[in-house]
């Protein structure tokens, strides 16, 4: 029988490393630090170019409005530029400038680096575990996503 308190264990740690690993990447860094919902929009253009701000706000589950804001934000400090999407002039299609490719990559770079410090100090039956937890944690990410998808359809 499963101890009653995992699935809050499991929560709680996940957050808990999450925000850790944010926490030591804005440690050092010169430029103005950015909002992880900042960072999450530039990855999900990165992913998506052209991507749209509906289509983005559904992605992230985040109001449309909540988006535009981010968007206003992400342009007016050089990290997106928002094109008129040819095929509905109403329509905006979001692009990464060179600055957020060049920020994006070296957070990449900085946040592997640091996790695989911090993984190379754990024993390997540790290190194994994670390695073999990664499928279902994948498969935990998609059924939360599902079930999102689910609560948001009229």
């Amino acid at each position: 029988m499963e101890h009653e308190s995992y699935p809050e264990e499991l929560a709680d740690t996940l957050v808990r490393i999450q925000r850790l690993i944010r926490r030591r990447l804005r440690g050092g860094l010169a430029l103005p630090r950015l909002r992880g919902a900042e960072v999450e929009l530039l990855r999900l253009v990165e992913s998506r170019p052209g991507i749209g701000i509906s289509d983005a706000a559904r992605a992230l589950h985040l109001a449309g409005n909540s988006v535009s804001t981010l968007v206003n934000q992400l342009v007016k400090g050089g990290y997106l530029v928002r094109e008129t999407d040819p095929a509905d002039r109403r329509a905006a299609r979001l692009l990464l400038t060179g600055s957020a490719e060049k920020r994006l990559a070296d957070w990449q770079r900085r946040r592997a680096e640091l996790v695989s410090r911090h993984v190379s100090r754990l024993d390997e039956a540790d290190r194994e575990a994670l390695r073999a937890a990664l499928p279902a944690l994948r498969k935990l990410a998609v059924t939360l996503h599902e079930e999102h998808e689910e609560t948001e359809k009229p």
